[in-house]
């Protein structure tokens, strides 16, 4: 006997689900019919849809839509996504929402040309096409095929499909009335993914690249195939690699065309202007919910700067969601920890079913009410809790100055010395490690990972203040302002934000992990250092001269509990999170390996050059 394909799907999912999701997967199954499309859009090409429709047809039902270069997996009338059938995503088909994906155009079932971060076109005419114009086609297909629809269609997506919900949101289409970027791409220069302040993040960069940057030449149904690296240490490979173009020469060969754009536009540019959502999204109509995690090593950056770039431009409901929570966390299970770090409750769950649920439900449904999402719904870390704000920053924060002293401490008073500093050498082949284990890739829990490997190192200075007397709340944009030299004529600026726990500290709860003294990290921020004038003309340094190096890390939303103490961590490498520098003045991504250099870098703090962090601290 033959077990029917929605049988099989079920008992394929069932040793991962627990008893309640075993019911609704079943309930899916029984109560919603899957369709795939070949939608046409406005210049010919068709893209791959799969379309999950209610078998309900006594009541009408909105649209949710997520456009993807991932893959609307999997393929087949009778095949179900498991995204639906267990995660999160399940509770929108009990709503009974119609459940779209769409490959975008050039990925995999789609037909059409695949561009990375497609600009957009403010100004189309006829069909030119971007991804905002295959959005508002994809919608008006939509109203008119698929019956039983209520005319209201919404748009979510994490991380590159976050980038498309964005885009959709410019698309301004009359019947889209709410849109959820979540850790949207936004700034691949300035902060997400693959640079951060100009700086190239190799090891993300390449590792994504190797195999998503493959050219499929005609749809299919199977991805590409990623290098074997015959390497399980991340840090050796790299080291071993040596400049950056020996990855080009040794695997890549200019087979993939955005790791060549990465290397032919290093300065921020008109190209990479164009590919900044930012830029474009004034005058947006529909409602907004931006969401990100406070410790996303990948798209921090994109969540807080387009919630803020909306709010400048845009008259629409515009609202932001910030939690303790890795790349796409929020969308998981589990909120409860990442890595060593423990934030009392199941913080997924809770942004689940109070903020994203009500926030759909209210604007593609109308049903319930959104009162209860404030304006800005942010986790504070280390206190653990939520707060609701009427801003971000919250109106009743103030930035006050922490000075770096000659002792290795932190002060809220200007250094006296008239003359000071603290040195390191940083030597490209011994560069300081991202992360203390050996590892193959980056972890989502790097960011609060214990930094204690790293304050041993004699490359990397600390600066911490006493034991602190009361709470030090922290909440919005932090600001390295140092005054630096180099022997050399380019450097890098690591500064990383560390809570420090009391020696006797402990959770509660069982915890393998040596917890006293534990050095969180909060915040950590590249600088490359010929960018700190410009990051369109990159200047070199002059041996020996101070100069000031000033720039912002992501936001931040933590409490330093009384008993704790607050530590700055500043190195000139992060490796082989952050590509390393050469420490001369030359085009890195065409650089040889000779050109690799030791430099003595001097952080100054005296009364004439200060060296300070601009804390955003919050005062109740």
């Amino acid at each position: 006997m033959k077990t029917s394909p929605q049988l099989f799907i079920l008992l394929s999912f069932l040793s991962f689900t627990t008893f309640a999701q075993t019911q609704d997967s079943l309930w899916i199954l029984e109560n919603f019919q899957k369709i795939e499309q070949m939608v046409p859009m406005r210049d010919g090409v068709k893209l791959h849809t799969s379309i999950y429709v209610p078998k309900d047809a006594t009541e009408q039902h909105p649209f949710l839509i997520m456009r993807t270069p991932y893959a609307s997996f999997p393929y087949g009338e009778n095949q179900f996504s498991p995204r639906y059938l267990m995660r999160h995503q399940r509770y929108y088909m009990r709503e009974g929402y119609i459940i779209v994906q769409q490959d975008v155009r050039g990925r995999w079932m789609s037909e059409g040309e695949f561009v990375d971060v497609r600009p957009f076109n403010p100004n189309k005419k006829g069909n030119e096409i971007d991804e905002a114009s295959d959005t508002y086609d994809l919608i008006d297909w939509l109203l008119k095929n698929i019956p039983n629809n209520n005319g209201r269609a919404g748009v979510q997506g994490i991380s590159y499909p976050g980038f498309y919900a964005t885009m959709a949101a410019l698309s301004n289409h009359p019947a889209l009335k709410a849109v959820s970027p979540q850790a949207p791409v936004t700034e691949w220069f300035l902060g997400d993914d693959f640079h951060h302040n100009g700086a190239l993040m190799v090891m993300d960069a390449f590792g994504f690249y190797s195999s998503f940057g493959k050219p499929r030449p005609k749809p299919t149904m199977v991805g590409p195939k990623g290098i074997n690296f015959h390497s399980s240490d991340s840090y050796q490979f790299y080291l071993k690699i040596g400049a950056i173009k020996n990855l080009n020469t040794l695997y890549l060969h200019d087979s993939i065309a955005f790791w060549k754009n990465l290397f032919d536009h290093p300065n921020y540019d008109d190209w990479w202007r164009a590919r900044n959502p930012r830029n474009f999204v004034a005058n947006i109509k529909p409602a907004t919910l931006v969401v990100g995690g406070l410790f996303d090593a990948e798209d921090c950056y994109g969540a807080w700067r387009l919630y803020e770039a909306i709010e400048k431009k845009s008259k629409n409901d515009n609202r932001l969601v910030m939690g303790p929570w890795s790349h796409g966390q929020w969308g998981s299970t589990n909120g409860s920890t990442l890595g060593n770090i423990q934030f009392g409750s199941n913080t997924a769950l809770w942004y689940q079913n109070n903020i994203e649920i009500p926030f759909f439900n209210y604007h593609l449904k109308g049903q319930g009410a959104i009162n209860g999402i404030a304006e800005a719904n942010i986790f504070i870390s280390g206190e653990n809790q939520w707060h609701q704000f009427t801003q971000w920053p919250p109106k009743e924060k103030a930035d006050r100055n922490i000075f770096l002293q000659a002792d290795g401490k932190l002060s809220w008073s200007r250094p006296m010395a008239g003359s000071s500093f603290s040195a390191y050498v940083s030597d490209p082949s011994k560069p300081v490690p991202f992360a203390e284990d050996v590892q193959w890739g980056r972890t989502n829990s790097y960011m609060t990972e214990d930094q204690r490997f790293a304050s041993r190192r004699t490359d990397v200075l600390t600066f911490e203040t006493d034991v602190l007397a009361e709470d030090l709340t922290l909440s919005g944009t932090l600001v390295a302002d140092l005054m630096v030299s180099t022997t050399g004529t380019d450097a890098d600026l690591v500064v990383k934000v560390v809570d420090v726990f009391p020696d006797e500290f402990s959770y509660s709860t069982e915890s393998k992990y040596p917890m006293g003294g534990y050095q969180m990290l909060v915040r950590g921020e590249v600088m490359r250092g010929r960018f700190r004038n410009s990051f369109e003309k990159p200047e070199p340094f002059a041996p020996d001269k101070v100069e000031r190096v000033k720039f912002e890390l992501p936001d931040i939303a933590h409490r330093f509990l009384k008993e704790h103490r607050l530590m700055i961590q500043i190195q000139s490498s992060w490796f082989p999170l952050v590509d390393r520098n050469p420490q001369k003045f030359v085009n890195i991504y065409t650089a040889n390996d000779s050109d690799f250099q030791k430099a003595t870098i001097r952080i100054f703090h005296d009364t004439k050059n200060a060296s300070s962090i601009v804390l955003p601290v919050l005062k109740y």
